[in-house]
């Protein structure tokens, strides 16, 4: 029984193939690589019925992760989020089939412990001594935290205007920190250098090495685990760098060939912010990439990201299955963050809020019908973002009165 099915890697753009156990970047197309596996090995042993019986992590799902070595396995107990019903807030906006995979509890906060967890594990076993990254804060903290527990060192820089919490995060962690006077791109530029200067480090930035995002395509193994075995009609996912979506499609498409799966496949949209939405232009204008977003600027600052490596792979997601791309205002997505507490008692992200705010677009347009299944994305506990709930109630003496 293999642990990993790992086979290669290979170049998004070309199909190129890259030694899987070797530290790997980009390919020399400058593009993500992409893992793939023996999918026909992998379905001797994964099978529905050996899921039943495995721990509820994302790692039950080992055939189909890189980790060769159970021994090299980094974990917190990420995964197997709770794929949340939405009743009041469903009817709400017309759909009562709304679902919402809750990946505010997962260890750090945010669904960035998958891929800092797959991540790390890989790096460590492949024999890197530190890992190093810009972030616009929650990857910057899953990474530290999860390199902590594997004994790497970890180098993280990342806008001042990130979430103050992932900052302290990071510090608890032992990271190497700083704070950029920039956006991410900004502070991709300075650890590219720093990277450079330093024996050892592997730069981890987003879809600059292959395995975050085997990380993060455990949500949509999980999603379809969770339904029984059936796809959902719509899929929404905040889109910033894109991990989470791209990692979902691919999830999606690897269950097919373990033929877990049917031909249907759920219409995946990426949900920007009218601040920052390069994807949203490019799948307007029937563009294959992006081009850079001016003054990018959003509450869901995990969004904020003005050119996307993989965009190109979004894009392709996105028509492939018959999806879309949407961008919604900053006070649409906080009045919905605000909604749907009130309604399900759930504090969840802007940037899962922005999911909401463009499920009711969405209906309204008539995309999304009333009878379709929709999940969307939450992917942090919004006790990240206090600041986007203003708290303005009186103040009482020790005597006075209600």
């Amino acid at each position: 029984m293999s642990h990993s099915t790992l086979s290669h890697l290979d170049c998004s753009r070309t199909g190129e193939r890259y030694d899987a156990d070797a530290v790997q970047g980009v390919s020399e197309a400058g593009v993500p690589l992409l893992a793939r596996y023996d999918t026909e090995l992998a379905a001797r042993t994964l099978t529905r019925e050996a899921l039943a019986a495995r721990p509820a992590t994302l790692w039950r799902y080992h055939e189909m992760l890189p980790v060769r070595d159970p021994a090299s396995i980094v974990s917190l107990g990420e995964g197997m989020t709770p794929l949340l019903p939405l009743p009041r807030y469903g009817a709400r906006i017309g759909v009562p089939g709304l679902l919402m995979k809750d990946e505010g509890l997962i260890p750090t906060g945010s669904f960035k412990a998958r891929g800092a967890a797959v991540g790390v594990s890989r790096a460590a076993e492949l024999g890197v001594k530190g890992v190093a990254m810009p972030t616009n804060g929650n990857a910057g903290a899953a990474w530290a935290v999860y390199a902590a527990r594997a004994g790497l060192r970890c180098l993280v820089a990342m806008p001042v205007a990130a979430p103050p919490i992932t900052r302290t995060e990071c510090v608890a962690a032992g990271a190497e920190l700083y704070l950029v006077d920039g956006l991410i791109g900004d502070a991709g530029r300075l650890i590219n250098a720093a990277v450079r200067e330093r024996g050892g480090y592997q730069e981890v930035s987003t879809l600059k090495e292959p395995y975050r995002l085997e990380g993060k395509k455990t949500m949509g193994y999980e999603i379809v685990e969770q339904l029984g075995w059936q796809v959902p009609d719509v899929i929404l996912y905040p889109t910033g760098g894109g991990v989470g979506l791209i990692g979902i499609h691919k999830a999606l498409r690897e269950m097919q060939q373990l033929g877990w799966i049917g031909d249907r496949l759920p219409r995946l949209v990426a949900v920007q912010a009218t601040g920052c939405a390069p994807i949203v232009r490019a799948f307007e204008q029937g563009a294959d990439v992006s081009e850079p977003f001016p003054d990018a600027a959003t509450v869901a600052f995990g969004i904020t990201v003005p050119k996307a490596l993989g965009d190109f792979l979004v894009l392709r997601a996105v028509r492939e299955t018959g999806g879309t791309a949407i961008a919604v205002t900053d006070e649409a997505t906080l009045a919905e963050q605000r909604r749907l507490a009130a309604d399900e008692g759930a504090f969840i992200c802007p940037e899962g809020a922005a999911c909401l705010a463009a499920a009711r677009d969405l209906r309204d347009s008539g995309f999304i019908g009333g009878s379709d299944r929709v999940v969307v994305l939450n992917t942090g506990t919004g006790l990240k973002y206090p600041e986007t709930i203003p708290v303005d109630v009186p103040t009482l003496p020790p005597d006075g009165r209600i």
